[in-house]
């Protein structure tokens, strides 16, 4: 039988007429799962484990936007700004586990920037690094995006980040971008680094493309 690959999405979720997943609200599942994968709105509960699987580790940070955490409490306020996205907007971080015991790997999800375009971005802890996860959860968030209507996905690296900008571009997004000097990774120190910006349009059909036979679960087509 004929299958797609398609992220098996639960939560306040229906299929609509074209097979795939709809919002009833026009709000994002809190709980999203993939074959190996599953993406959930983290909570105060997650602190810990966020800031002791990678929030504190400056080589695992070395390429993100944002600073190490020195203690709980700043892992406790980004728990806190993800919970405004999530109020406010249709969708906002995701936490990573992975599937078959609920082990923290990381972190993804969106910033929305209005109701049609988002910024979306991963970061995973070392001992998940080379497996494939973040292919495999940025293709959820694409089609979760898709699902959403949002016209317009963005995602920045930094330009010696090879490994990210591939699995942006197995994702299906497109560089439109290289900018010198643009943006400090504090991790790395106070001089503005130069950035690759990717983008893309997740309505467009074909959008995502799997990152490997079998990476989502898959559902037969009919």
């Amino acid at each position: 039988m004929e299958t797609s690959s398609v992220c098996r999405l639960t939560g306040e979720d229906r299929v609509g007429n074209s097979g795939r997943w709809m919002p009833e609200t026009g709000r994002a599942p809190r709980v999203v799962t993939t074959s190996r994968l599953v993406l959930r709105r983290p909570v105060l509960d997650d602190a810990q484990a966020i800031f002791e699987r990678y929030a504190r580790d400056r080589e695992t940070l070395k390429y993100m936007s944002w600073a190490a955490h020195e203690s709980i409490e700043d892992t406790r306020a980004f728990l806190e700004v993800s919970e405004k996205e999530w109020r406010t907007w249709p969708a906002g971080p995701y936490v990573i586990l992975r599937a078959r015991d609920g082990l923290l790997l990381g972190g993804t999800g969106f910033f929305f920037e209005m109701p049609e375009q988002a910024s979306t971005g991963y970061v995973l802890a070392r001992d998940a690094w080379g497996k494939g996860y973040a292919t495999e959860a940025l293709v959820a968030i694409v089609q979760i995006a898709r699902a959403l209507g949002v016209r317009r996905l963005s995602a920045a690296c930094h330009a010696d980040h090879r490994a990210s900008a591939r699995v942006l571009e197995k994702a299906g997004f497109a560089l439109e971008a290289s900018l010198k000097s643009n943006q400090v990774f504090p991790n790395l120190g106070p001089a503005p680094q130069d950035v690759f910006v990717y983008a893309m349009n997740p309505s467009l059909p074909g959008a995502e493309r799997a990152a490997a036979p079998g990476t989502l679960r898959k559902r037969p087509v009919s």
